[in-house]
């Protein structure tokens, strides 16, 4: 560890009463401590230099006391929660999603000195809706530490069947529609294209959920349920080929800890995604309809995808890690937020 730094920064989570820091938080946190720099969590733990909420934060009344106090804050921001508006997902998960874009773009116009989006999409998304921030701003993709989530490891990878995953956090408020996608892509890769496969889905699922599923979905289906962070990089070597199911994300974690493992990735066109997957890390398609209403999409067009790289999987697989080198290294993410914070000086 480098020699004590006197900056000490403190990191917001979105999620008050979350037991222990998100990946994100936790990775940033460890990237910044190897250079010395303090870290605290919360808004009453002083001293600190610099705010960086993660999200949002209901604290808005400390948040904005440390403002008042000359504290620089900085906002990192995702998407816009959307999906609530064109499918069915119950009253309070609407009222709630609703309340946290309103909480999101009170401190983004009002309380941020400066914003980092995790992809030109995302930037895009909130200045077409709300037009550009009061403040300058910035795009640092997420990144992972490549050490850990690397192609050599343990690998329980089969050799008589394609293992298609699907890892998301959370299967639920209207995004269960990517789970249909990916029980189709299997299902037509298999009767279409005569190849046997395993899909494999990791995330939080509602046991109502998989039992409307159960013995109607025609494919080999295993429910991993939400796997430990530390067992993502034998999951991610196991499958030979990862589906993002996620519609319009702006820097999914999932795919970058999959290309760092040697994954290749398939997924719509949509969200950041045509900025994280060039060349032979796989491939996308587009949606085929229109993503923001939900269309049914081109299952056909991604099964054909899934096909090409399954057919070639040492070009693909080393496609995928070469992109993740190239721009999602934990190093390339610590330097972006170092220089937000205007803290360039501090070394990475």
């Amino acid at each position: 560890m480098k020699a004590s730094s006197p900056h000490r920064l403190c990191l917001v989570a979105r999620i008050p009463g979350v037991a222990g820091p998100a990946s994100f938080q936790r990775r940033l946190a460890e990237a910044l401590q190897r250079r010395g720099i303090g870290v605290s969590y919360g808004l009453d733990d002083l001293p600190y230099q610099a705010v960086l909420v993660i999200g949002g934060t209901r604290r808005l009344a400390a948040l904005w006391r440390a403002r008042r106090r000359g504290v620089p804050i900085v906002q990192r921001l995702n998407g816009i929660n959307w999906i609530h508006r064109v499918r069915r997902t119950g009253l309070l998960h609407f009222v709630r999603a609703e309340l946290n874009n309103a909480v999101l773009r009170l401190i983004r116009d009002r309380m941020a000195d400066r914003v980092v989006y995790q992809s030109e999409f995302a930037r895009a998304w909130w200045e077409r809706r709300y037009g550009p921030p009061p403040v300058p701003s910035t795009v640092v993709y997420n990144g992972v530490p490549l050490g850990l989530f690397r192609p050599e490891g343990d690998a329980d990878r089969p050799s008589d069947h394609a293992r298609l995953l699907v890892v998301e956090g959370n299967l639920a408020g209207g995004y269960e529609v990517g789970l249909e996608w990916a029980v189709a892509l299997a299902r037509r890769l298999q009767e279409k294209h005569a190849l046997k496969v395993e899909l494999a889905v990791a995330g939080r699922v509602s046991e109502g959920l998989k039992e409307a599923w159960r013995g109607r979905q025609g494919v080999d289906l295993h429910w991993l349920g939400l796997v430990p962070p530390e067992a993502i990089p034998a999951l991610d070597r196991s499958a030979h080929l990862l589906f993002a199911a996620d519609l319009h994300p702006a820097c999914p974690n999932a795919v970058l800890e999959a290309l760092a493992c040697g994954l290749p990735t398939i997924a719509f066109a949509t969200g950041a995604l045509p900025e994280i997957i060039v060349g032979d890390a796989g491939r996308l398609v587009p949606y085929g309809g229109d993503p923001w209403r939900v269309d049914p999409p081109d299952i056909a067009g991604l099964a054909e995808a899934a096909r090409e790289v399954l057919k070639d999987q040492p070009r693909f697989r080393a496609g995928a890690r070469a992109r993740a080198e190239a721009a999602f290294g934990l190093d390339a993410m610590a330097h972006g937020y170092l220089a937000a914070l205007g803290w360039e000086g501090i070394a990475v």
